[in-house]
């Protein structure tokens, strides 16, 4: 019974050892297995890593604050270190794929290496056979030099024969040789595989790898580029904003980037650590095997231990890199984060600089508006003369609008030496283009002085006389007068002339003394060869003083407002009798100051004063000769 649980027991044990042996043989493949890299995988996380350390030298631009240098010397660094880890981890995990590829295609990758052995066999075989020939070739020459004329004739055949034999192997050796070449720069050109597409990499990004520390010429570049980040003006701290927004705008798209690269790595990695891990386990469950069976096979888990250190050496290689670009990466985002929540913190204190300006803006606006209509409203209630008052609203709209343009100025523009410059060459352009303009502008201020034209003067100016019915910033309007120079009347037409006109040489204006609306005209009597000349001078200027005295108060009421304007004693306008000769004998002529608004009244009264004279008196009558004529005293 016993021998029975022996002889039964014992294919039990033989079982167990070799289920256990099939254990570790399973878990050793495992540990020695290389996880499946992928060559495209690799040169394409190398590929992205580039791009986004262009992207981090390049793409986002400095806000303008004083932190933005040190947050570009963290990103530079950063993005160097991690593409120098990029590298590191793919030169590694392009030797495991080197060395993963030697035993599952140990036949395959000694194809190569049997035919250069081929075509080196091809090549001795070749050589040994040309120097026999040659020898042959020599011993034949030597023969012929020396043999028999019966002789002659086949060693020369024989030579002949040698000599195309030599030619025709030296040919195929040449072409030997260049197929041994040929293999051998394509044996050398598959070797290098990954490792020559990651050295062609590497040489894209030489500063990198060239030193340490990435030049700063381009930050220091940009860092002293003008920057509004401290205007004052509303422009500059709106365009202080909007750049701000950008450089947010870019570390988001900078940020997605990193996540980006951050997965990739983290892709790569994965089947390094399930690997690593794997190998883990694997020492753990040896470890476990031999503290529960004391008499295993020590030498055999001694060399799977070494094996096993090798493996986690070759792959934590790899590894390890691709950890630490990770960690790199994280910082990067970190720095990232916090430079867009400086740029967050600033702005807002531009946001609100900006707005606190704006309402500034408005609220002088809108006191320029309520003084305005203040003025306006004064200006009505007292002052009641049309001419002041047209006077001072027009002062009112010069007034305002300097005070808007000081207020836009001041808001808008914190630059003032560049607005200087800047207004200079305007106002200098204005000044050339609209030349008549600005003439028309200052001839207003002559126009409308003290001494100036009013509404309702009458003026002669370019041959046109007329009464003025509106004076404007840049033109004056005229109704025109014509007629007889004592009885003019309106035409009906309004005359437009630009105000520069005052200052024209060649088109003299007349126009009233300020205050007065009098004129003078005259009544002219031609005297009879012999006549009484004393009778008709008492006649007739008794007879035009007669009618003078009818109006005479209202001319030196009109006196009395001169003297009061110009300070200046004036002689009271009188009629006056002057005889002359003339082409037609001797003229007695009476002059006299009329009313201009009622003057053909006035010459009517005259005129028949001195009718009904000279036909209740035939003594004046019998002194003159013909009928009075009455004209304009002042010609012109």
């Amino acid at each position: 019974m016993k021998t029975a649980v022996n002889s039964g027991s014992k294919p039990a044990r033989i079982f167990i050892v070799a289920l256990a042996m099939m254990i570790g043989v399973a878990s050793i493949s495992v540990a020695q297995e290389l996880p499946p890299l992928n060559r495209d995988a690799i040169l394409g996380h190398l590929n992205e890593a580039i791009t986004w350390y262009h992207d981090t030298t390049t793409k986002v631009q400095a806000a303008g604050l004083p932190s933005d240098a040190i947050y570009e010397d963290n990103t530079r660094n950063l993005a160097a270190e991690v593409v120098r880890l990029a590298f590191q981890s793919a030169r590694m995990e392009a030797a495991l794929i080197t060395a993963n590829e030697k035993s599952p295609n140990a036949n395959q990758t000694a194809k190569a290496p049997a035919q250069q052995q081929d075509l080196t066999q091809i090549a001795a075989r070749i050589a040994a056979e040309i120097d026999n020939t040659q020898s042959r070739l020599d011993s034949v020459n030597r023969q012929l030099a020396s043999a028999p004329r019966s002789k002659k004739k086949e060693l020369q055949a024989e030579r002949e024969r040698l000599q195309g034999k030599l030619a025709l192997d030296k040919t195929v050796q040449d072409s030997v040789q260049k197929m041994a070449t040929f293999a051998e720069e394509s044996t050398d050109s598959a070797s290098e595989g990954l490792e020559g597409s990651i050295n062609q990499l590497a040489r894209s990004v030489p500063e990198v790898f060239a030193n340490k520390t990435i030049p700063k010429a381009a930050a220091k570049a940009d860092g002293s580029s003008s920057s509004p980040a401290n205007s004052s003006g509303l422009i500059g701290q709106a365009i202080t904003l909007l750049g701000r927004m950008r450089s947010m705008h870019e570390i988001n798209q900078m940020i997605k980037e990193t996540d980006h690269l951050r997965q990739n790595a983290e892709n790569l990695r994965k089947p390094l650590r399930t690997t690593l891990v794997a190998i883990l386990q694997r020492g753990r469950d040896l470890a476990n095997q031999q503290g529960a069976s004391a008499n295993a096979q020590n030498e055999n888990a001694t060399t799977e231990y070494h094996d096993l250190i090798s493996r986690f050496k070759q792959l934590s290689s790899a590894a390890m890199p691709l950890s630490q670009e990770i960690l790199l990466l994280e910082e990067s985002r970190a720095n990232y984060v916090e430079w867009r929540r400086s740029i967050v913190r600033e702005s807002t204190d531009t946001l609100q600089a900006l707005l606190i300006r704006v309402i500034g803006i408005a609220l002088a606006l809108g006191i320029v508006a309520i003084l305005s209509e203040v003025w306006r409203k004064l200006t009505f209630r007292y002052i009641h003369d049309p001419r002041r008052r047209r006077q001072f609203l027009l002062l009112r709209r010069f007034v305002m609008g300097f005070l808007v343009g000081v207020v836009l100025i001041m808001g808008f523009v914190s630059e003032f030496s560049s607005l200087a410059t800047f207004a200079g060459f305007v106002t200098a352009g204005i000044a050339v283009g609209l030349q008549a303009l600005l003439l028309s502008v200052v001839a207003y201020f002559f126009v409308v002085g003290r001494y100036g034209i009013r509404v309702g003067d009458r003026i002669s100016i370019a041959g046109v006389t007329g009464d003025v019915v509106d004076i404007g910033l840049v033109r004056l309007y005229i109704m025109e007068l014509a007629g007889t120079s004592i009885d003019l009347y309106p035409t009906g037409r309004i005359v437009v002339f630009s105000n520069s006109v005052l200052f024209q040489a060649g088109t003299p204006l007349f126009k009233q003394i300020p205050g007065t609306e009098y004129g003078w005209h005259e009544i002219a009597v031609t005297l009879a060869t012999g006549g009484n000349y004393k009778l008709v001078q008492d006649k007739i200027f008794s007879a035009v003083n007669g009618v003078y005295e009818q109006y005479r108060e209202r001319i030196e009421r009109q006196l009395g407002g001169i003297e009061r304007q110009t300070e200046i004693q004036l002689k009271s306008p009188t009629p006056d009798a002057r005889l002359h000769l003339s082409d037609t004998g001797a003229e007695f002529v009476v002059r006299y100051p009329v009313d201009i608004r009622t003057a053909s009244e006035i010459d009517d009264r005259v005129t028949r004063a001195v009718v009904d004279l000279m036909d209740a008196d035939a003594q004046l009558k019998s002194a003159t000769i013909g009928l009075p004529k009455i004209r304009a005293a002042i010609k012109g």
